[in-house]
């Protein structure tokens, strides 16, 4: 296990609070969780992974230089709509660095890219469903409110692609992809609030974002998701 991950993990149960920020459906169904609304994954999936992938976006690898941006710790849980908890699920994220750059080659400004910052990470989640990531809070880039983009794959495919916003970004309302989500309860589906870390020392956020998959979810006699990462939209695409 790397240094970042162990640390990363040992964070995830000392320091942060797993809140249930999922909504709740009210009526018939009022025992079941509202499914997280799906977003477009965008051109700009990593096309060259880095050679660290672990959940820990600040440093890469033994690096004693940190990404620049605030720094932000996101967690949540991946669950069914039933609230039921999906262990072994593969979650992504991938986001631009703090100049606004994404870690793909077609990516803008790419001269300014923050060589430090990792720009993609994953992470297994636990028996409860948790997953837990050290980043830097979003960016706007041209066109776009701030976002960092999510994805989930389950028994070998991918499972969800999404985005997490910042709730009451002032250009949330003005974004063509947030837009395109038109129900008000779905739109608040992909909403983070990014609030100071408590006792943090160096002005540390956290973040807390639960994936709500529905009935995709699938586990075998044992209770284990079989199966690794689905291959993303645009490889799919260049088959």
């Amino acid at each position: 296990m790397s240094r970042s991950l162990h640390v990363s993990r040992r964070d995830l149960g000392r320091t942060l609070a797993f809140g249930a920020s999922a909504i709740w459906v009210p009526g018939v169904f009022a025992d079941m969780l509202t499914e997280t609304a799906g977003l477009t994954e965008g051109p700009f999936y990593p096309d060259r992974l880095p050679r660290d992938t672990d959940n820990d976006l600040l440093f890469l690898n033994d690096s004693i230089t940190p990404a620049v941006g605030e720094v932000t710790h996101l967690s949540g849980r991946v669950l069914r709509a039933s609230g039921a908890p999906v262990r072994n699920a593969f979650v992504e994220i991938w986001q631009v660095d703090a100049n606004a750059v994404y870690l793909h080659s077609g990516s803008g400004n790419a001269e300014n890219r923050d060589s430090h910052f990792q720009g993609y990470g994953r992470f297994l989640t636990d028996s409860k469903g948790r997953y837990y990531f050290r980043t830097i809070k979003p960016v706007p880039y041209p066109g776009r409110t701030p976002h960092i983009h999510i994805a989930v794959s389950l028994n070998g495919q991918r499972k969800f692609t999404s985005q997490i916003l910042i709730e009451g970004h002032p250009q949330n309302e003005k974004d063509g992809v947030l837009r395109s989500v038109r129900d008000a309860q779905s739109r608040a589906t992909v909403m983070a609030a990014f609030n100071p870390l408590q006792d943090s020392q160096i002005g540390e956020l956290e973040a807390n974002f639960d994936v709500v998959l529905g009935v995709t979810a699938s586990e075998d006699d044992a209770g284990q998701l079989q199966g690794t990462i689905g291959a993303p939209q645009w490889k799919r695409r260049r088959r």
